[in-house]
């Protein structure tokens, strides 16, 4: 178990004025209260507090179950404190529990359609898409076709913002130690509407570790074009070890937040750590724009 190891308050984000006229900010991790432990939610909501922006919970936001008392008792004292600037995406452990009611409950509106889980907002000058990878606990599930793909391409079709973000739980490349959790094949329809709608940024959690891919296609494979996958499972629950070469950055064993400055036609990311001497990963790009 790690424990808990106090940060010193960060500073405020920047003014809007620093970063660009309409540049926000998304701060993104999942997999977070550990309800035998709360220490690693603990210490990722105190970044949350220190630093302005909006919030997605990338999914297993308590654990074991994410049931109805679980959010209040696990979920509520740590990363509940945001809860009305938060933009949830649903988890395996969510659906623990029939149709994941009690997630639904808890978050309402916020968590889109009961059923579906599925919904789009806009951030600045950015587009963003949530999915929902418990493909098998929704109607259709995520193949092409199915009424997720569908709304998807209608979406993307709709909102041709030149930046454009999706998130959800399961990642499709991860080089972590589970075989079944190594490539979540059953997202691929939904990446190729991404890709082919030249989508920027992914985040997903599941995987309870940091790791960052190069531009990548649906292979797999580098492709200036292509879609820049982050896995941010770093919030509070036990972490996970390697088992495959990553394209560019991965870390284990520390708590943190994943920081994007979106920007009207480029980001900035950041992984914020639980102190001051943990990992840290910084960088930048420009978007692919659309035609």
């Amino acid at each position: 178990m790690l424990g808990f190891v106090a940060r010193p308050p960060l500073p405020s984000a920047p003014e809007p004025a620093q970063l660009g006229q309409r540049a926000v900010v998304l701060l993104a991790a999942g997999d977070i209260a550990y309800c035998a432990n709360l220490s690693g939610a603990r210490a990722t909501a105190q970044i949350l507090g220190s630093v302005d922006g909006e919030i997605t919970a990338l999914g297993d936001r308590a654990y074991p179950d994410a049931t109805s008392q679980e959010f209040p008792d696990c979920y509520g004292p740590t990363w509940g404190h945001y809860k009305n600037r938060t933009h949830p995406a649903a988890g395996n452990h969510e659906y623990h529990s029939s149709g994941a009611e009690p997630y639904f409950t808890y978050f309402g509106v916020a968590a889109g359609e009961p059923g579906k889980g599925y919904y789009s907002y806009d951030l600045g000058a950015w587009h963003i898409v949530v999915l929902n990878s418990n493909c098998e606990k929704i109607d259709g599930g995520c193949k092409a076709g199915s009424p997720q793909e569908q709304w998807l391409k209608d979406d993307l079709a709709a909102h041709r913002t030149t930046c454009t973000l999706a998130y959800w739980h399961h990642p499709l490349f991860s080089s972590g130690p589970y075989p079944s959790h190594a490539q979540s094949s059953f997202m691929t329809d939904l990446w190729k509407d991404l890709y082919n709608a030249h989508a920027d940024i992914v985040l997903n959690g599941h995987e309870h570790k940091y790791e960052r891919f190069a531009l990548q296609d649906v292979d797999g494979h580098a492709d200036p074009k292509g879609i820049r996958e982050f896995v941010v499972g770093t919030c509070g629950a036990l972490q996970d070890g390697f088992r495959r070469n990553p394209r560019e950055v991965r870390d284990t064993g520390h708590f943190g937040v994943l920081k994007l400055v979106l920007d009207l036609d480029s980001y900035q990311w950041e992984f914020l750590g639980e102190d001051a001497g943990s990992f840290h990963d910084t960088g930048g790009g420009k978007c692919h724009g659309r035609s």
